[in-house]
């Protein structure tokens, strides 16, 4: 697999963000481990998780973490820790009945470093993203929590989670090579992002897709909705999920995708995007 830039390391061109959930409740565990033994073996190494990442919106504040425990435990259980790079977020959280909310407060936001070390049983955590704007705290202030926590020694590098250029910018300012990534959702169905992707190609940041192939209703849609996908796919034999993470990785040097996989099938399929080199005339077709 191609590799990709992501601060001074390297890492897959394919990401993996890890279904551990769905609305029918958590994967079977060999499953689970099955795929990320899959995507080793294709070569992703980044993991990108949350601490709000969590099984059901009915257990509401209890699931808060529960997808960061379970991945260290994945991990650990196949001995795999010095393969993989590890990242997570902080500053979203569960609420009791099955809500959201955002707490980019600087104890929060400090308590959830601290939370999420505990939780991923790490020393120092290989990438820590801020979640989402808070509109209760403003975005200066956030940045400056988010230098204390990358000067604390807590995490290796920082990125940021659904920000827009100009906070990116400003973020950049402050934080010079700290700050390694961008992580905005990108996909067929949503290209609004490309502001924010020609700003990271510019301040050599990489830029993480969340939900590349649209999220989990979208993704399997993705061929009759997105018609031109299914009719480069059929030409060149693969699935419209591959083509459609190909074209996200022609945007740019610094596109790395992170798919959501629960299934060795799908990481596989995913990863293999990283060697499908799409032509100009379809890229112009698929960006049509």
């Amino acid at each position: 697999m191609q590799t990709r830039t992501l601060g001074t390391q390297q890492v897959g061109a394919i990401g993996l963000g890890l279904m551990t959930f769905d609305q029918t409740g958590t994967q079977p565990r060999e499953q689970l481990l099955d795929t990320v033994r899959a995507a080793l073996d294709a070569g992703v190494t980044l993991f990108d998780t949350a601490d709000a990442y969590g099984p059901g919106d009915e257990k509401g504040a209890d699931a808060q973490g529960e997808n960061e425990r379970l991945i260290a435990s994945l991990i650990d259980e196949l001995g795999v820790r010095d393969q993989v790079v590890l990242a997570t977020k902080g500053g979203h959280v569960r609420t009791d009945g099955g809500g959201w909310d955002t707490d980019s407060s600087p104890d929060h936001l400090r308590r959830a470093v601290d939370a999420s070390l505990q939780r991923l049983g790490v020393d120092q955590i290989a990438l820590w993203q801020h979640h989402r704007p808070d509109p209760k705290v403003p975005y200066d202030e956030v940045i400056g929590t988010v230098a204390e926590i990358a000067a604390s020694g807590k995490v290796a590098t920082v990125g940021l989670s659904n920000a827009n250029p100009e906070q990116i910018r400003a973020a950049h300012a402050e934080l010079g090579d700290r700050l390694v990534s961008v992580q905005n959702q990108f996909s067929p169905a949503f290209r609004s992002s490309r502001p924010e992707i020609d700003v990271c190609e510019e301040l050599g940041l990489a830029f993480l897709p969340w939900s590349p192939l649209g999220g989990l209703g979208d993704a399997k849609e993705l061929a009759a909705k997105h018609p031109a996908f299914a009719e480069v796919a059929q030409e060149r034999g693969v699935s419209a999920q591959q083509v459609a993470l190909a074209w996200e990785l022609a945007q740019s040097p610094c596109v790395v995708p992170i798919p959501g996989a629960k299934r060795p099938s799908s990481i596989t399929d995913s990863a293999a995007a990283a060697d499908l080199e799409l032509t100009a005339e379809e890229l112009a077709r698929l960006d049509g």
